[in-house]
């Protein structure tokens, strides 16, 4: 081993560990409370008809309820508003109880006026995050479970004409897949909102049939977006806290036809304010809280069904999810209003001004004149903690009412914040007004304050250069961090005991065209001062790098692989030996092979005539290209990516030979004789057997189940040689310390018989050429485990939803590896009864050793975003080295 590598490769292992440190840890504690049930839940199972039954035997439709609630609904003559709730990867349909408790508790509360009948779907838990065979046939359930629910309603004075959709995960994105099936009508859903779904790419591209499915959904809302206008859909992403789902990835795709979209962060949901893990965003009561209002408020009085009205919708949704102004919603809120007798102001001359209520105060009218303030001043900010829902700001203009008796509601321009709610308004949009006024109901009790101030906005900002550049606004005990191109603020209160950490993280790139800037509003007392120090977080850095481009480190790590492969069919050629793989790690993986190319081609696929010429080819489209069309992708992430696939493929390496090396020991030491690696023997009836055998496991299983089969064959065999090498570099060394010996006595003149026996050991010992031969064949043969290893982990995801549905069919159907596990069944039986000698002379080696280059190229440049692609090039390579057996 190297030292200087080892130490370089450690040295990259421990950055790499600090940024999953970073991800997975280093994240606030949660801020959600939970969500409790009053009565014991109830799920009454809905009868689908007999066909549905049939073609999804593992699904069920349930209706939610509880207590009274429950019994009154045996029956299913169902009088509410229909909502459907979808549960994601692995998750269970009993997920809908949180939402579905509190939304009965706030019916009763409004003398159930209108209520919903919440549905919910049995997917049976299935991974779909992990493997995509299923989504298509849960979106054809769903849709049947659409027209069972509103066949519920035929006898309803008005019966509803769609349903609201509630998914979370996976649930979202088959929410959105509804609209691509050929015989759904986008009438029968008016609302989707969706928790913690990734829409724009899967998590884990494992399988052609998740990201055929991703392509299917988005394309077609993208471009189907102006017969989809009246569908209202919201996202709600968890922030930080989710790992499993990135919320950037959670952003709808959108387009300047499709005007109902919004996508939110949870920690910048008003009255939510905090960051959920991936499932606590079912049951985190501020957002459970957030949803059941926004559900109410879409509520026609008149039909008690969901608005018609798209614009109506989407208003509710911005005012639960986006800007709520501290007063209840209303479709058509009144600007203008007028006071019914004459109101005694109380004029406030000072530029700043504080009022403070203990115990009881009396109705009050405080006037602030804006003629001699509009030279100084651009802005008026008031912050006001009486928290009630009322109207508490107008504007005045006594020219036109020299007594203020008609009015400018302002109130809608609040903003609700933690602890108080503040308004700021720009004095050049109101030239109209001469007068503020402030209005403080008469109270008993209560105890709040108001701060009011007129400011200068460049006297207030500061800005300052960093990474992206902050604006920083007035000083106070609430922050604001603002993004103004996604609706992800982080909100929260500061604390005078000790300094409060803000993390200016973005979940979505700013867009190309957007130059807005990212702010650090601080709503600030006039007595209080604080410091703001701006630094740069290396640990931050390090946990978004591997937030964004985590999940595409598998690709890096066989690139550095097969490089490594390359290098060391290039010494059999060369030399006639095999290299280590530590070693070839060292000298062939060198990120300058790789990453130039691909800059190369990502810069003349700007230009029509290569473009041209790359369609022609029928060749897909670089992954590069389509990480930088989203956001996801900055220029040295793939130098540092594969400098971290080095660091893994070289310590993973290392792991294996360890676990070679003690396995081997215990082999040793429970066999008597010495083992005896077999020499090559390509196609014996043996090897025919297992040939049969394993492609049998695969094609009435699982094709990676009968891969991780092969690859506990060749492990064995892989022990086997390990095992004969060491025996026979001990047996030789053992013997020429006899030499030794018998040199030495020879030389003093010793002419003894000698009374031990003479030791025959033509039998045991093998020649040093062999043990050569067999070292080489060693180490070839344990880069093809390597290999081997890293197609079997990339199947894993089916193998693991194989598992899971195993006691319903033994036969994974569709299986997307299925073909690619026949063709490997045949190369590695192949590879695994080979030797490094008997390819020496191929004419086929300096091809097999010289396309590993192109490989790695390929893999970075096409399995990015399509992680199961690389298995189908690992093949590849592999079947160039096994032709080279034969040719």
């Amino acid at each position: 081993m190297n030292p200087v590598s080892a130490v370089f490769n450690s040295v990259v292992l421990v950055l790499l560990a600090l940024g999953v440190n970073d991800v997975f840890f280093a994240y606030e504690s949660s801020r959600c409370s939970m969500t409790y049930m009053f009565e014991y839940p109830e799920y009454q199972k809905i009868q689908l008809s007999k066909k549905v039954s049939r073609l999804y035997p593992l699904y069920e439709l349930y209706l939610y309820g509880e207590g009274s609630y429950a019994e009154e609904n045996k029956n299913l003559t169902l009088t509410g508003v229909p909502v459907l709730f979808l549960p994601g990867n692995a998750g269970s349909y009993k997920q809908v109880r949180s939402l579905a408790s509190v939304a009965l508790r706030k019916a009763e509360n409004i003398g159930n006026q209108y209520h919903f009948n919440i549905f919910t779907v049995n997917f049976n838990e299935e991974l779909v995050a992990l493997y995509g065979g299923s989504l298509r046939r849960q979106t054809r359930f769903v849709h049947e479970c659409i027209k069972t629910i509103l066949c519920l309603y035929k006898n309803q004075k008005f019966p509803p004409e769609s349903v609201a959709i509630i998914g979370h995960s996976m649930g979202g994105l088959i929410a959105r897949a509804l609209l691509t099936l050929n015989h759904f009508k986008p009438d029968l859903i008016n609302v989707i909102i969706t928790q913690a779904t990734p829409h724009i790419l899967p998590v884990l591209s494992a399988d052609t049939y998740l990201t055929d499915f991703y392509t299917m959904v988005n394309n077609y809302w993208i471009y189907n977006s102006f017969k989809l206008r009246n569908i209202t859909t919201l996202s709600v992403a968890g922030g930080y806290s989710d790992y499993q789902v990135r919320s950037g990835l959670t952003f709808l795709p959108t387009s300047s036809f499709h005007t109902s979209a919004l996508s939110v962060v949870s920690s910048a949901v008003p009255r939510t304010w905090a960051s959920t893990d991936h499932l606590s965003i079912v049951w985190c009561r501020e957002l459970v809280l957030a949803t059941a209002r926004a559900l109410f408020d879409l509520i026609d009085g008149h039909t008690k069904q969901i608005n018609r009205d798209p614009q109506r919708r989407l208003a509710v949704m911005k005012h639960h999810f986006v800007r709520h102004p501290a007063k209840h919603f209303e479709s058509r809120h009144q600007i203008t209003a007028a006071f019914t007798e004459t109101p005694r102001l109380i004029t406030v001359k000072d530029s700043k001004w504080t009022y403070t209520v203990n115990k009881e105060s009396n109705e009050s009218f405080f006037a602030f004149p804006l003629l001699d303030k509009r030279i100084v001043y651009s802005h008026f900010h008031c912050q006001n903690t009486f928290l009630y829902t009322h109207s508490w700001i107008f504007g005045c203009n006594k020219t036109v009412s020299p007594k203020c008796l008609q009015i400018t509601d302002l109130s809608w321009e609040t903003e609700l914040l933690p602890s108080a709610k503040v308004v700021t308004l720009k004095l050049e949009l109101y030239s109209n007004l001469s007068h503020f006024i402030l209005y403080l109901p008469a109270t008993n009790g209560s105890k709040f304050s108001v701060e009011c101030e007129f400011l200068s906005e460049e006297t207030s900002t500061i800005h300052v250069p960093v990474t992206h550049v902050l604006s920083f606004e007035s000083k106070s005990s609430i922050y604001r961090f603002h993004v103004p191109w996604s609706h992800e603020d982080v909100i929260g209160l500061l604390s005078d005991e000790f300094p409060v950490r803000i993390a200016a993280k973005l979940h979505a790139a700013q867009p190309h065209n957007d130059n807005r800037m990212v702010n650090l509003f601080l709503y600030a007392s006039q007595e209080c001062l604080h410091e703001v120090t701006i630094s740069t977080s290396f640990l931050q850095i390090l946990g978004q790098i591997v937030r964004f481009h985590g999940v595409y480190l598998p690709v890096y790590i066989v690139a550095n692989l097969l490089l490594a492969y390359g290098a060391q069919l290039h010494s059999v050629l060369i030399q006639g030996s095999c290299m280590d793989l530590d070693v070839s790690l060292d000298v062939a993986a060198k990120p300058y092979k790789v990453d130039p190319i691909l800059i190369i081609c990502k810069y003349l696929l700007n230009y029509k005539w290569f473009k041209k010429a790359w369609d022609e080819l029928m060749l897909p489209q670089l992954d590069a290209v389509q990480l930088h069309t989203f956001g996801f992708w900055f220029p040295l992430a793939s130098l540092f990516f594969f400098i971290f696939g080095t660091s893994i493929a070289y310590w993973s390496s290392v792991g294996l030979h360890s676990v070679l090396r003690i396995f081997s020991s215990l082999w040793m030491f429970f066999k008597s004789s010495p083992p005896v690696f077999p020499k090559e023997s390509r196609f014996t009836y043996r090897v025919c057997v297992e040939i049969l055998f394993f492609a049998f496991i695969s094609w009435r299983s699982c094709g990676t189940f009968s891969l991780l089969l092969v690859f506990l064959r060749y492990l064995s065999k892989v022990l086997i040689l390990y095992s004969s090498v060491k025996s026979n570099i001990s047996l030789k060394a053992h013997m020429e310390k006899l030499s030794k010996q018998n040199s030495v006595k020879t030389d003093s003149g010793t002419n003894k018989k000698s009374t031990q026996p003479d030791f025959n050991i033509s039998h045991h010992q093998t020649p040093s050429s062999d043990i050569k031969s067999l070292d080489d064949c060693l180490k070839m043969h344990f880069t093809i485990l390597n290999l081997n290893l890293w197609i079997v982990l990339l199947g894993l995801p089916s193998f693991v939803y194989w598992l899971k549905t195993l006691r319903y069919n033994i036969q994974l159907d569709p299986d997307p590896n299925r073909l690619p596990a026949l063709a490997l069944i045949l190369i590695l039986e192949i590879l695994m009864n080979s030797s490094t000698s008997a390819i020496k002379s191929s004419v086929c080696l300096k091809t097999a050793a010289v396309l590993q280059l192109p490989l790695s190229i390929i893999i970075v440049a096409f399995g990015t975003l399509h992680l199961y692609r690389v298995s189908y090039l690992i093949a590849l390579s592999l079947f160039l080295h096994a032709l080279c057996c034969f040719v």
